[in-house]
């Protein structure tokens, strides 16, 4: 088939695009920057479009353009206060360039049954509402999604391997329904063979309560753990305890919680009666699945992915920048550099300083942003567009660069940046710590963290040469 997919940097999407390939279809893919994708093992296999659904005037491109499928799997949920009326746009703007696809299949929420529903899967609705009243549409709705790397999962992960005793809302004895992230992808993939069925709503057999969920992975890891209720604390508190202890920072927190505010429970029926091939597994299986995965570091993406938390910058020129560079040579070839720069952070730090780089990191936390505990979805891999720990990857070059933008609160625009040349018997290795200032509260910031950074800096690059072997 011709298919056309949004969200391919996502963390569903980036999962369905390889699976669509290998079942022979043409894909074409819309991306706002189809940099992020060229290094997908998957992208020479596509056509990539650049467009932003939030700007139609870039989705020019793809008007009059006919698709056997679509996949609508985008969302704003990052955007703050704003993320609705986004959402909104964005199925318009969607809809008005998909005039000519057939079957359009949107991912979207499980609503709950009470008349509070929380904006996020308000949202969700309404998208799923936009698509329906213009094209044929399949609209699964799913509760939180258990797989690697998923934030859902996360949430469960941190909560319960660093807390004996865990404090939750009095709603954490709500029933939901999660589903494993292969189930939704059978389930996305099956509904090609489909007509446009409307709403379906599906999840694993039997609800769970999300205190049920945590005990159940504290007994898969062997965990002893308790989980007890405080009825005092407020959605605001609950989110901020979260992002405290896991890497899912309060903009995605927030929805996460709302949505289990009240039970919200699938009505399954009409998935097993339309997709009697897909046997969704229960939640143990899942949570053992992921958990396989992530101890073979065969993480294929994670939540944090394709949550950009501002635009994409490109340091065109450097004024009104402040620049610290620093440079070594180094007796190892620029392969061995490289893969040392490409294992920086997440389980194995940042080889110096570490104390402090967790202090950056927990600040950062108090002050709304992502922290250190984001870590990276492998070890050993990089991908533009990924995050690490605190920064995303803003450009990468195969023994050539690795560029960081760091996305931790701050007066101003930062990135670290290491370069590699061939050099002698060795390679040159240049590390640039980057500074744009907003203000005079920007200036003073930088300045006042110099004392520290010329030590954390000098050291780390040392560090570097030392752990590829390039020290003689």
């Amino acid at each position: 088939m011709q298919i056309l997919v949004t969200g391919s940097t996502g963390y569903i999407g980036g999962r369905l695009v390889p699976r669509l390939i290998d079942q022979g279809h043409q894909l074409t893919v819309l991306v706002r920057d189809v940099e992020r994708i060229m290094q997908r093992s998957w992208y020479p296999q596509v056509t990539a479009v650049p467009g932003d659904l939030l700007n139609s005037d870039s989705l020019k491109s793809l008007g009059g353009q006919a698709f056997d499928a679509a996949y609508y799997l985008v969302h704003s949920m990052t955007e703050g206060h704003e993320f609705r009326n986004l959402d909104n746009q964005a199925a318009e703007n969607f809809v008005n360039l998909a005039k000519k696809i057939q079957h359009v299949i949107y991912l979207g929420g499980l609503l709950p049954k009470s008349s509070e529903i929380s904006e996020h899967l308000t949202s969700r609705a309404e998208t799923g509402s936009i698509l329906a009243k213009h094209l044929p549409v399949t609209e699964f709705r799913a509760g939180p999604v258990i797989g690697s790397g998923s934030a859902s999962f996360e949430i469960v992960r941190y909560l319960v391997e660093r807390l004996p005793i865990i404090l939750a809302p009095h709603w954490v004895k709500n029933e939901v329904q999660p589903i494993a992230v292969r189930d939704i992808l059978s389930y996305l993939i099956a509904a090609l063979h489909k007509p446009a069925l409307g709403i379906v709503e599906v999840g694993v057999s039997e609800a769970e309560t999300f205190r049920s969920m945590l005990l159940e992975y504290a007994r898969v890891k062997g965990l002893r753990r308790w989980v007890k209720s405080i009825p005092l604390m407020n959605l605001e508190i609950a989110a901020r305890w979260v992002g405290q202890l896991t890497p899912i920072h309060n903009n995605v927190a927030i929805p996460l919680m709302e949505g289990i505010i009240h039970p919200v429970v699938a009505n399954t029926e009409k998935a097993l009666r339309e997709f009697p091939e897909v046997k969704p597994i229960n939640y143990e299986t899942a949570v053992r699945y992921a958990l396989d995965k992530i101890s073979h570091h065969n993480v294929e993406t994670r939540w944090s992915g394709a949550l950009g938390e501002g635009p994409t910058y490109h340091l065109v020129d450097w004024e009104g920048t402040i620049r610290e560079e620093r440079t070594i040579h180094v007796y190892a070839e620029p392969s061995a550099v490289f893969e040392t720069l490409c294992s920086l952070g997440g389980d194995k730090g940042w080889l110096v300083w570490n104390w402090a780089w967790r202090i950056r990191g927990w600040l950062d936390r108090l002050c709304g942003g992502p922290g250190l505990r984001r870590g990276r979805r492998d070890s050993k891999e990089l991908l533009l567009g990924e995050t690490v720990d605190f920064w995303r990857v803003e450009e990468i070059q195969e023994n050539r660069i690795l560029r960081l933008r760091a996305e931790m609160k701050v007066p101003g625009e930062a990135w670290l940046q290491f370069e590699i040349w061939p050099e002698g018997k060795g390679s040159r290795l240049v590390q640039s710590a980057i500074f744009r200032p907003m203000g005079l509260l920007g200036v003073a910031y930088w300045y006042s963290l110099y004392p520290i950074h010329k030590y954390i800096f000098s050291a780390m690059i040392r560090a570097i040469r030392k752990d590829c072997g390039g020290k003689k």
